[in-house]
């Protein structure tokens, strides 16, 4: 009683200075599931939002609806989102987590309480157990399941393997896992082997189930999201595997891994050959399961390195381990918070100075919460702004392509977001592949710039002056309506199906020239151009010219569209430059 009081109580410390933690990272796409569940509670990834400027069905959400239920409950309690509150309850799953540990431990380990004290410490738990995401949740059941499973008690284990596989996909692999120890010590246990398929047996369930209620089955929305933004291509899955494998020799401090790992010793009992198992398993199933490299994603297998790891070393060691790992790991959070709560103080700060104007955030994340629960809308891919529209980006949180009606930007206001470390578990300039593997491979990174800048800016309308258009031109985003992506090579544009333009009318009617570049790729066989209403339509490989006319709306229609994998911008056909010919 007193080692679990002990425990209690660290994991209490590590968690009440957090509770007014922002909103913060994929927390906005399950609150959005708890909110549809106020209306469907059956369905809460029913739900539909923006994501990357475009509209998608959650049923492709990469985890099931457990924990969009918890938030659901919550929402339904509170009546809206309160962090405090909200965190407060949250603190219950890293409890189960640290409970079922510490009985994981008991079995494994000669000293049990360090060996969970070191669990509790791994920057994962310790950072992402501040969020609402469903990582600590899925980690917590998945835990209690092994604990009681291991110990026999095959009706709470059955019930908490049910939990973990509504929390996330990835406890299927916990079937295997449990074959193992299965073989190991209870190979005639008929009762063992069938609770251990629970994973499966649940997860194909709620896959019937939705596929029975709605017509579709979440997997293959899952799916067509992966192929549509080209999650598993080759080489994602390389950054994904490096990363893991960084990520795995920082579950513990390093210098404590190595002291486990040398010198080398022959592991002779069952109970290490299970451990490695676990760990061995479970990381070969996330190679092939994951892309994005992110620490979280190894949870499920700290319990098994910790203990792993205080078998093999002695108690200084562990204690070092603990003291070593928890100032890391709450430098991280704390970082982590000041990030957070720098998007929570510049939405409030740019709503107010926003007044009544329409006001649209360009980005992802909690940025992007806080701004549209104060009333901001988000965008939508090659959306036309008008003038008096206010638009939030962000330098870090994915902003997409968006154009402000031929007027020009004004500043509103600017932010550097910053914290009082140098630690970055993301950030601008900072290679870390703690969340993801896209900007580089270390666990974390030291950067003293900004971690993410983020401006508020007013639509000025703005008249063109331009009768012929470069797509390389300074001022070419001052003419450009809708429908043009960035600038390519400094010399070209892709288009949308529909693209439009505002020029500056020539004083004397002259032809109308696109200039541009169909790639044998592309899907258009006829292009359609509107000019002030005189329409003309030109067939693939033809020279793209008009007779004399003049006009300032010019509108270039495709006939059809195509992306390519990992490109999830609808593709029309290059133009380099077009306009009135000079």
């Amino acid at each position: 009683m007193k080692q679990l009081a002990i425990i209690v109580a660290f994991v209490l410390l590590l968690r009440l200075p957090f509770l007014d933690q922002a909103i913060q990272g994929d927390d906005v796409y399950y609150l959005a599931g708890a909110q549809h569940a106020q209306v469907d509670p059956l369905h809460p990834h029913h739900a539909r939002y923006f994501y990357l400027g475009q509209m998608v069905d959650m049923r492709g959400h990469p985890h099931p609806p457990l924990n969009a239920w918890a938030l659901g409950v919550l929402l339904a309690i509170f009546g809206d989102v309160r962090e405090g509150p909200y965190h407060a309850v949250y603190i219950l799953f890293s409890l189960i987590a640290a409970v079922g540990m510490w009985r994981l431990a008991q079995a494994f380990s000669p000293r049990p309480l360090w060996a969970t004290l070191l669990f509790c410490v791994t920057p994962a738990f310790v950072v992402n157990g501040n969020s609402l995401e469903a990582d600590v949740p899925f980690a917590a059941f998945w835990i209690a399941a092994f604990a009681f499973f291991l110990a026999r008690r095959f009706g709470w284990a059955a019930a908490a393997l049910a939990l973990a596989s509504l929390a996330a996909y990835q406890a299927v692999v916990a079937t295997p896992i449990l074959w193992v120890w299965c073989w190991l010590r209870l190979r005639d246990s008929r009762q063992a082997w069938l609770v251990s398929l629970t994973p499966i047996l649940t997860i194909g369930a709620f896959q019937l189930y939705e596929r029975w209620t709605s017509g579709a089955l979440p997997a293959a929305v899952l799916a067509g999201y992966m192929a549509s933004y080209g999650l598993q291509q080759i080489a994602n899955k390389l950054r994904n595997a490096a990363a893991l494998a960084v990520h795995l020799t920082w579950i513990v401090n390093p210098l404590v891994l190595l002291r486990a790992l040398f010198p080398l010793r022959t592991l002779v009992n069952r109970d290490s050959v299970f451990l490695l198992a676990w760990i061995g398993i479970y990381f070969a199933a996330a190679l092939v399961l994951f892309f994005a490299g992110s620490a979280r994603y190894l949870l499920p297998i700290a319990p098994a390195v910790c203990l792993l790891v205080s078998q093999r070393v002695s108690k200084p060691w562990l204690i070092g381990g603990v003291v070593a790992q928890a100032a890391l790991a709450l430098a991280l959070a704390t970082v982590n918070y000041f990030h957070w709560n720098g998007y929570r103080q510049f939405a409030a700060e740019a709503m107010r100075l926003a007044g009544s104007r329409r006001v649209w955030v360009n980005g992802e994340w909690g940025l992007r919460y806080y701004l549209e629960s104060l009333g901001a809308m988000p965008v939508e891919r090659d959306r036309a702004l008008r003038p008096g529209d206010v638009i939030v980006s962000t330098e870090l949180g994915y902003p997409v392509p968006i154009t402000h009606g031929g007027g020009t930007l004004a500043p509103l206001l600017d932010r550097d977001i910053t914290a009082p470390l140098p630690l970055r578990l993301i950030g601008l300039g900072a290679k870390s592949a703690y969340s993801t593997a896209q900007a580089g491979l270390r666990p974390f990174d030291i950067v003293f710039g900004p971690i993410d800048r983020v401006h508020a800016r007013i639509v000025i309308e703005r008249k063109p002056t331009l009768s012929w258009l470069p797509m390389s031109h300074r001022d070419a985003a001052a003419h450009i309506v809708s429908g043009v992506y960035d600038l390519e090579e400094g010399r070209w544009r892709w288009t949308s199906r529909r693209a439009v333009f505002l020029l500056r009318p020539p004083p004397q009617p002259r032809p109308f020239e696109i200039r541009g570049y169909i790639p044998p790729q592309a899907a258009v066989k006829e292009i359609t151009v509107t000019i002030d209403g005189n329409r003309f339509t030109f067939v693939r490989g033809s020279v793209m010219v008009t007779p004399p006319l003049s006009g300032s709306v010019v509108t270039l229609e495709a006939d059809r569209t195509f992306s390519v994998p990992g490109d999830h911008r609808e593709l029309g056909f290059i133009v380099s430059g077009l306009g009135f010919v000079p």
